[in-house]
């Protein structure tokens, strides 16, 4: 893949494919979010799912998505095109959203959430090499923080619309679930009819970028990259358990998609300038800082005893993910090779897959057994973890 920037774009400003690939994302997590920020509720006040059900479910759909981009990344840089596959993905998804709406049992929703993230795992690892074949290497960190901050924009979208919707509606999950198809299928159209593929850089041979041989040009800058970014989920379980504690402390149901809301605005609203940012400072500072910043929310949330303080958590954690999100993939794009980023990408997100399972299963089982208290003071716990892997000398800094 070519590192040119879209040759129709100005020298100084990003490429226009990476706005269209950051409005693709936005009209999928409009949708993806007003499914998502119900469906903790749904399975716990109308199917009866348990927390640990609940960590479960969301631990497997996220695990699933993350270790498929291994597949497809490496796909994508064997066949030299990334599009088809982000398209393929994209459309999964879009399909299964009224699976939602149709769902009777907490198991209909793990097939329906499998589903989902299979078609998450299949874009994923293709859309974010593409980016970084789009962008030359000094403009990488606003591009996936741009990137990033437009799909956080869609994340706070839908679970406005859903709450709206809630009250409109009367607590009509099943409603909600049916409207949420309409952004997901002008996702589809957006990408399919607005990006065009810079084209294939190499010699036209096909290799198996799975092989030893391949693997073997994955510097150990990258392989340090992947571990800090497993230990990064750990600290940072599914934020499905943000809702359980907001309306454990009293927030009113069908004022519960606000938690995902606030942290989203604040989410959004630092991606960018963070990933800016990272093009000029040591990410790795940033990195540190971002985990003080996960702590913190960790702490905030684990003593608040009113939905107001859950607030105040919540935000926290949405800097946290601002901070560190869209700097850990320029972190990748830096580490990889060309040829290989589809597959690097992948592996990144096949050993934070793997620890957000673990993560999201723990937190459920804890929450269960001990309270919501403990849950997050865990979470605090693995951010020490997280920063002592930072700190680590290393012969190649990202």
């Amino acid at each position: 893949m070519t590192d040119a920037p879209d040759p129709q774009s100005p020298k100084r400003t990003l490429p226009r494919g990476i706005w269209v690939l950051g409005f693709v994302s936005l009209m999928m997590d409009v949708s993806s979010e007003m499914i998502h920020s119900l469906l903790p509720l749904f399975l716990v006040t109308s199917l009866g799912a348990s927390a640990a059900v609940l960590g479960l479910i969301e631990g497997l759909a996220e695990a699933v998505a993350l270790i498929i981009k291994i597949f497809s990344g490496a796909l994508s840089d064997y066949l030299g095109r990334r599009k088809g596959l982000a398209l393929l993905g994209y459309g999964l998804s879009a399909a299964t959203k009224p699976l939602f709406a149709l769902a009777g049992t907490p198991m209909a929703v793990l097939a329906a959430r499998l589903a989902d993230r299979v078609g998450k795992g299949i874009r994923g690892a293709p859309r974010d090499a593409l980016i970084a074949d789009m962008t030359p290497p000094e403009k990488r960190g606003a591009a996936f923080g741009l990137r990033q901050s437009l799909d956080t924009i869609g994340a706070f979208l839908g679970p406005l619309m859903a709450t709206g919707l809630m009250l409109l509606w009367a607590g009509d999950f099943r409603a909600i679930f049916w409207v949420a198809l309409a952004p997901a299928l002008l996702a589809v159209s957006l990408l399919g009819f607005g990006i065009k593929e810079p084209p294939h850089a190499g010699d036209g041979k096909r290799t198996n970028p799975l092989k030893a041989a391949a693997l073997k040009q994955l510097s150990p800058a990258f392989w340090r990259v992947a571990v800090i970014g497993a230990i990064f989920a750990l600290a940072r379980f599914s934020e499905a358990f943000l809702l359980l504690r907001a309306t454990g402390e009293g927030l009113p149901i069908a004022y519960a998609p606000l938690v995902m809301v606030a942290m989203n605005i604040v989410y959004a609203l630092s991606a960018y300038p963070f990933g800016w940012l990272s093009d000029r400072l040591s990410r790795e500072r940033l990195l540190m800082l971002g985990l003080f910043v996960l702590i913190a929310a960790d702490v905030v949330l684990a003593s608040a005893a009113h939905w107001g303080l859950v607030f105040v958590g919540v935000s926290l954690w949405g800097l946290h993910m601002g901070m560190t999100q869209g700097l850990m993939a320029a972190m990748v794009a830096t580490t990889a090779p060309a040829d290989l980023r589809g597959t690097a990408f992948g592996f990144f997100n096949l050993l934070s897959g793997i620890a957000m399972l673990a993560a999201s299963v723990a937190a459920g089982l804890i929450w269960d057994k001990l309270g919501p208290n403990y849950t997050f003071y865990a979470g605090a716990g693995f951010c020490v973890l997280a920063l002592l892997a930072l700190v680590m000398p290393s012969r190649s800094r990202a």
